[in-house]
């Protein structure tokens, strides 16, 4: 028999490992393990988008095509998909502390594995390196986010995502710009060659190591999962979770899909015709309209409901793909930047309307929308594809579909429906 909310808050209280009578719905101040917490996010934004340099620059390095270099982004992203589940497995049995630790320090084993990558210019060893240190940011992604979602009242659980997110996003905003002085630069007045990575991955390497150690004498807030195992429903039962999960799928996929081909699309000479290093500075400007859009989201969403929030910013999203599929020069990539500011809102906001209701089944939903973030990998392997054949251009007509899913995700899919806990 499932415990009403009550019943779930003493059980929790209770069973504090640290003794404490703790609840994460308790009106306590939570301030100082949410500005702590804020360095993860802004460490996984900052690795992961630097995915959007190592695409051209590998692409370059190998003379690969579109389809073989988004193998980049198809490694990364399936690691979501085979490791969230076990994550998920693992966080329950050590806690969300020690899982942040042996993230952090899986990480930064796979930032390592870009040292004998480059010293033997191999590719297959880049992709493995890429999937090692992707499957130390799921155990992250376990981790933090429904921890940040746990420190707090429900009611404004979206507000406090969102807003951990923004420092998600200046990580993304300052990803390309370090990574392209330091990789795509050094490239173009070297002449080339797989060791730019060495130096800016070791450094990487070491930024985690210290964050794991720091993570590993903290002392947060002792937060339990509720205890799913007394409730006989299958998570999948609840409608708004499953549509929430393909929801998270096709954004992250179009969203790592922009990202992925910004600076191909910039280099076109009917767009910008301009050099990739130069490029690089135009995807920080698409992460930065994520990070500013993220503050103002969080002001946004105390007057309006965040299902509101998230429709609004689905039809921006596609009104300016359609300007950058039809035009050309500087309206084609002002537009395709400028889809930055409408992503902002969506991941913390479907995240947290897809896991709304669950009660003790909160836990295995918030495992089955990490999995589906493994859309990160299909939907921009799916427009390299697309690219190969009917040109880039014209392959963003995929992430336009998957915005307006996520139209109808915010203007019906949200609604809580399913068996009673």
């Amino acid at each position: 028999m499932a415990q009403t909310p009550l019943q779930t808050t003493k059980t929790m209280a209770n069973n504090a490992p640290d003794g404490s009578a703790y609840s994460p719905r308790s009106p306590q101040n939570h301030t100082i393990p949410l500005v702590i917490l804020t360095t993860l996010f802004f460490m996984w934004g900052f690795l992961t988008v630097l995915n959007d340099i190592l695409i051209p620059f590998l692409k370059n390095v190998f003379d690969l095509s579109y389809t073989q270099a988004i193998l980049i982004q198809f490694c990364f992203f399936t690691a979501y998909f085979f490791c969230s589940l076990p994550a998920g497995v693992l966080v329950k049995k050590i806690g969300y502390q020690r899982g942040i630790v042996f993230g952090l320090l899986l990480a930064a084993f796979g930032c390592l594995l870009f040292l004998p990558a480059a010293n033997l210019t191999s590719y297959p060893i880049f992709l493995a390196a890429l999937f090692v240190l992707a499957s130390g940011i799921t155990l992250l992604q376990v981790s933090a986010n429904p921890y940040v979602t746990l420190l707090g009242p429900e009611s404004t659980a979206s507000r406090r995502l969102t807003l951990t997110q923004a420092f998600n996003s200046l990580g993304t905003v300052l990803g390309p710009l370090i990574g392209g002085a330091l990789i795509l630069s050094a490239v173009a007045s070297a002449g080339g060659g797989a060791g730019a990575v060495r130096v800016p991955y070791a450094a990487l390497a070491v930024a985690l190591i210290v964050l794991a150690v720091v993570f590993m004498f903290l002392k947060l807030p002792t937060v339990q999962r509720q205890q799913d195992e007394q409730s006989n429903h299958s998570v999948i039962q609840y409608r708004h979770l499953t549509l929430g999960a393909l929801a998270i799928f096709l954004y992250v996929g179009a969203e790592v899909s922009i990202g992925s081909f910004l600076i191909n699309f910039m280099g076109q000479e009917h767009i910008a015709g301009i050099e990739e290093a130069e490029a690089a500075k135009y995807v920080s400007y698409y992460w930065l309209g994520a990070m500013i859009g993220r503050f103002v989201g969080v002001a946004l969403m105390y007057r309006f409901a965040a299902n509101t929030m998230l429709a609004f910013n689905s039809v921006g999203a596609v009104i300016l793909l359609l300007f950058a599929i039809m035009s050309q020069g500087t309206i084609a990539w002002i537009a395709l930047i400028g889809v930055g500011i409408f992503n902002s809102l969506m991941f913390p906001t479907i995240f947290s309307l897809a896991i709304t209701k669950l009660g003790p089944l909160a836990s295995r939903g918030s495992g089955v929308l990490c999995m589906a973030i493994v859309g990160g990998a299909l939907i921009p392997l799916s427009q390299g594809v697309l690219a190969d054949s009917v040109g880039l251009q014209l392959s963003f007509c995929l992430p336009l579909i998957c915005y307006l899913y996520i139209l109808f995700y915010g203007l019906k899919g949200f609604s809580p429906a399913g068996p009673k806990i």
